[in-house]
């Protein structure tokens, strides 16, 4: 009887002193392999400070596997279990990313750890958890409804990178009838301006640095730190690539790093800052040595998705391989004379691309050929005579009546039933357009049952956008600066398959609706050109 009153009493102090997660995270959770037994800063040190942030909004823009869905997880642990606060974590999707994680990550935290699993009462359900009274919802970001009625203290979002930008608010709301909250917004970043790079440029921007065993001055671990000793991931000399301090050159030995790393704290490179950011890279890890990056590098040299790998996901940097996108000088370069008007001819060979948002953003082209192989996509000129954006489908019968294309496309969504009307209002000239996985190359695969097409959409954009490149595409002299904006926004983000295979995608930093437009009227073109007894004029453009 004593012994159980020694117990409570014990318990009952243990549950006073722990006053932050990070505490709770020493106390209660227990880690399977690379270092498993209860948890532990040594290996993470960058973790510690993080766990403890005293800000509403915090940004985690990160290199791969540096802990930080750990560090995610023992707040929601800590949250639901000491402060008995609902919480919710989300995911780019529901399945498999939000199953995966349910299954595959937060259950065997509950199964290692006794406290928790005498805790949580079920783990079965994957989408919702329940701690005593405290509820964990887990989804997937891009389903609206699923965060619908799910007031919650705490949210993690995790992977953003791969979100729908538009996602954050309405996530963020699921806090607003709080009075004790807390967001954290994570990712590895992927090109610049956009996703965690966008969302961490606004913050305090805080890097972390340590105490050099050697010099004692406080130092970060960066890019320049790195002393690669070969020329090919294949040479044996590559194993003595280690990491230097720039300020004493002493090497800085991965075998101690934990120790020299205990030193550390984040220095804030912007102070006054309501959000506070956090970045760290994988030279800081102790499961990565420097030889294991030297060699990253070494691939990035030889392969785009393998250079976009090294900047993401070791240096948890933003980048974009050279010629990923259109740049400013490549716009000013295809500004010529002509001007955007009505007044037309005839007898020109016209295309019309459509974009449907909010507004009906479109581009008009006008074909030119060199020669009399028309049938050689990229030997056309594309001249833009007209762009623009209206706010009602009619509007682009209007244009359609106009400029009598011999083909146009409209994007199929959102506004698909108003797309339809117009098409068959112009039966055999307009098709919606989808993107589809199903297709290869600059394949189009035309339905027979109604006036639609599906395409690759990576391999279309490259050819729409790739006219600036081999300098196939004329833009009117008062082109709208807008368009230019969108244009420039997609960038082509190189990576790999669940395979490794390197695959390349394209993703907007900003409102990119004119880009889509050029897109779609390049897939007129090729449509166009299938219409049969069309014949195009074959001349050099003005």
């Amino acid at each position: 009887m004593f012994d159980d009153f020694a117990s409570r009493i014990t318990y009952g102090l243990t549950r006073k002193s722990v006053v932050d997660p990070a505490t709770w995270a020493r106390t209660y959770r227990i880690m399977g392999p690379p270092y498993p037994g209860p948890w532990t800063f040594d290996h993470h040190p960058w973790l510690e400070e993080m766990h403890n942030s005293k800000s509403e909004d915090n940004v985690g823009m990160k290199g791969a596997q540096l802990g930080f869905t750990e560090h995610l997880m023992n707040i929601v642990f800590y949250r639901m279990d000491i402060l008995n606060q609902d919480c919710l974590y989300a995911l780019p999707s529901q399945n498999p990313d939000a199953v995966d994680f349910s299954s595959g990550r937060f259950n065997p935290a509950i199964e290692l750890s006794e406290h928790l699993t005498q805790c949580f009462s079920s783990t079965k359900n994957m989408g919702h958890k329940v701690l005593r009274t405290a509820n964990l919802y887990i989804r997937g970001a891009r389903s609206r409804s699923g965060f619908k009625s799910i007031p919650v203290s705490f949210i993690a979002c995790d992977e953003v990178d791969e979100w729908d930008p538009d996602m954050i608010p309405l996530v963020r709301e699921r806090m607003s009838g709080q009075l004790s909250k807390e967001m954290w917004r994570v990712s590895t970043p992927g090109v610049e301006d956009m996703g965690i790079h966008a969302q961490f440029k606004e913050s305090s921007q805080d890097h972390f640095f340590f105490k050099c065993p050697h010099c004692s001055k406080f130092i970060e671990l960066s890019w320049e730190n790195m002393v690669v000793t070969a020329e090919d991931y294949i040479d044996e000399s590559l194993s003595n690539s280690h990491l230097i301090c720039l300020e004493c050159e002493h090497h800085l030995d991965h075998a101690t790093k934990s120790e020299w790393l205990s030193t550390g704290r984040y220095v804030s490179k912007v102070r006054d800052r309501a959000i506070r950011g956090f970045h760290i890279n994988q030279l800081y890890s102790s499961t990565v040595t420097a030889a294991d990056i030297a060699a990253s590098f070494l691939r990035a040299r030889i392969s785009p998705s393998d250079e976009q790998e090294f900047f993401n996901s070791k240096l948890g940097l933003p980048h974009s391989v050279e010629g990923a996108r259109v740049d400013e000088s490549q716009i000013e370069s295809s500004l010529k004379n002509h001007l955007m008007k009505d007044e037309i001819k005839r007898d020109g060979f016209y295309t019309i691309g459509i974009d449907v948002g909010t507004w009906l953003h479109y581009e008009i082209t006008q074909w030119f050929f060199d020669s009399s192989d028309y049938n050689a996509h990229f030997d056309a000129m594309a001249k833009v005579v007209k762009v623009g954006k209206v706010q009602h489908f009619d509007e682009i019968g209007d244009l359609i009546r106009l400029y009598a294309p011999i083909a146009a496309v409209v994007d199929a969504n959102p506004e698909r039933r108003e797309a339809l009307r117009i098409a068959n209002e112009f039966w055999g000239v307009l098709k919606l357009c989808f993107y589809g996985n199903s297709c290869n190359g600059r394949d189009i695969h035309v339905s027979t049952a109604e006036p639609t097409v599906t395409v690759d959409r990576t391999s279309w954009l490259d050819l729409a956008l790739g006219r600036w490149k081999n300098g196939t595409i004329k833009l009117p002299a008062d082109t709208p600066e807008e368009y230019k904006r969108h244009i420039k926004a997609l960038v082509r983000r190189y990576e790999k398959d669940k395979q490794g295979n390197p695959v390349a995608r394209y993703v907007n930093t900003g409102p990119d609706h004119f880009a889509h437009a050029r897109c779609y009227s390049e897939i007129a073109f090729e449509n166009a050109l299938n219409v049969q007894g069309v014949t195009p004029i074959t001349r050099t453009s003005p």
